[in-house]
């Protein structure tokens, strides 16, 4: 999988808010898009974000999104939330048939592999993410799945 560069056209399916928070961030490796105003999504202040690019699962397309993350050691973690839907998100279940995937935060892109905590290290995780996006919490009430924590590890 290459670098993630200027998408030449995002799914129609994003919504515009979303194709110019990743044009943007791109655009500017990140000075521009790096911090997401969280309000956006019911939450208060300033949250950092970074661009996932997977490997699309059956279309076999790339495809790079923006999303929220904390940090565990030196590894990257994001949450598969998708608004508390009752279907995991593309992506996750993109890079849960392929876990190579591209991750960009601000000017650094990398190689990650993916993988989806469980047990006690979900549950640590989870409360991690859930301080720095508190809407993660009635998203997990609004569906009957447990919602995905991912762990990205810098390959």
């Amino acid at each position: 999988m290459a670098e993630p560069t200027a998408p030449r056209e995002l799914p129609s399916e994003l919504p515009a808010w979303i194709k110019d928070h990743v044009s943007r961030y791109l655009a500017t490796n990140g000075e521009d898009g790096y911090l997401w105003d969280a309000s956006i999504g019911g939450a208060k202040g300033m949250v950092p974000t970074l661009l996932l690019t997977t490997t699309g699962r059956k279309s076999g397309r790339e495809l790079t999104l923006p999303l929220i993350f904390g940090r565990s050691g030196a590894d990257y973690v994001v949450i598969a939330s998708k608004g508390g839907a009752p279907n995991h998100p593309a992506w996750y279940l993109n890079l849960d048939a392929n876990p190579a995937v591209q991750v960009q935060v601000k000017a650094d892109k990398f190689a990650a592999r993916a993988r989806t905590a469980s047990g006690a290290e979900r549950d640590r995780l989870w409360k991690t993410m859930v301080q720095i996006y508190a809407p993660y919490e009635d998203y997990q009430k609004r569906t009957q799945r447990q919602i995905p924590v991912v762990v990205l590890t810098r390959q």
